[in-house]
């Protein structure tokens, strides 16, 4: 897979939760993920549609989402609720829009899909992309979350 597809969901995963959540994030090494069991509680998925079909996913750990949903809204949580879930769906769409901003600066236009959320231990992420699926890890002081992303290659 070309890296000129992941390097902008990268950079806007960084960039959407320091300037919203006013939390660091730093990506580890990407990886070929092989099972579609979610590495975290709780997923944001998103389609997206142009020249690649492509699914982007989100899966943060409890104590991770719940720290950064509290240092955006400034409120404190303690579990998953569904302000939780929401935060989830909007930092899903967040990241997905910023990446596509930037996909569209070196000529790759996408449209994008309305986020689902999913929630539960050893959930299941059935990309809509047939491609193969580059994870790409984060760590925060809080914990730590995946970035999944899958094109389809053709």
């Amino acid at each position: 897979m070309d890296v000129k597809l992941i390097n902008p969901f990268i950079s806007a995963t960084v960039e959407v939760l320091e300037t919203m959540a006013f939390t660091k994030a730093e990506a580890g090494k990407p990886y070929l993920k092989k099972e579609n069991v979610a590495t975290g509680d709780v997923s944001g998925v998103i389609g997206l549609i142009g020249e690649k079909n492509a699914s982007v996913s989100i899966s943060f750990t409890e104590m991770c989402i719940v720290k950064i949903v509290s240092s955006m809204l400034g409120e404190e949580y303690d579990s998953l609720n569904d302000d939780i879930k929401d935060a989830v769906g909007e930092l899903t769409n967040m990241i997905s829009g910023q990446a596509r901003k930037m996909l569209d600066e070196i000529g790759y236009k996408f449209d994008a899909a309305i986020p689902t959320v999913i929630v539960g231990k050893n959930h299941v992420i059935s990309h809509a992309s047939r491609g193969p699926m580059i994870a790409i890890p984060f760590n925060t002081a809080d914990g730590s979350f995946t970035i999944e992303v899958c094109f389809d290659e053709t």
